[in-house]
């Protein structure tokens, strides 16, 4: 099964930025579509960005233009990097595949935006 480590969260305040690292125990990226999930407190999981193929990308609306999705699939690794950070995206950020059936989701790792 594969493993998904998520990595690069932070405390920053508005307007920062940062970059999240989602590694895989084997290449995933190539083949499969794949994103970047996040849930704020109380609030149901949703999916930020995504990768098809490595060419489709897609953002949901309240991201555009200031994250990024991206890969490297030498290192098994997947990226978002977030600009122009505000406090409505504080979440905690988590990596998978697009549908069912999904990989063991990993521990995410928190992102927290002070204003």
């Amino acid at each position: 099964q594969v493993q998904l480590v998520e990595s690069g969260g932070g405390l920053v305040q508005a307007g920062g930025s940062l970059r999240l690292s989602c590694v895989a125990s084997r290449n995933i990226f190539r083949a499969n579509a794949i994103g970047w999930y996040r849930q704020a407190p109380g609030k149901q999981l949703e999916l930020v960005a995504s990768m098809h193929s490595g060419v489709y990308l897609n953002y949901t609306d309240s991201v555009k233009g200031r994250f990024t999705i991206s890969r490297d699939n030498a290192k098994n690794t997947m990226y978002l990097q977030m600009n122009g950070l505000n406090p409505e995206d504080t979440a905690v950020y988590y990596c998978n595949t697009l549908w069912s059936p999904y990989y063991n989701w990993g521990q995410g790792t928190q992102v927290t935006v002070s204003s």
